[in-house]
């Protein structure tokens, strides 16, 4: 059986750490790192539980600085 699953990648490089995504996220996929910065000197988010990710998309959506893609991927079950 195939079943279908999410991967967010998020431009660690662009993202301000607004926290949007990770409140957006209805199985708390994303968090923002607390130990690491990007470049820019902000906590940037990250996939802290991939295996909850849906690929909703929602996370996506409400990102203000169009740091994230969402893909869906298909794995054996």
């Amino acid at each position: 059986m195939i079943k279908v699953r999410g991967a967010v990648t998020v431009n660690t490089d662009r993202c301000k750490g607004c926290n949007l995504c990770v409140v957006a996220c209805p199985t708390g996929t994303l968090a923002l790192q607390r130990s690491e910065v990007n470049d820019r000197g902000y906590h940037f988010a990250y996939m802290a539980n991939p295996e909850n990710c849906t690929g909703c998309c929602s996370c996506a959506w409400v990102c203000p600085d169009a740091c994230i893609e969402v893909y869906r991927v298909k794995t054996e079950a």
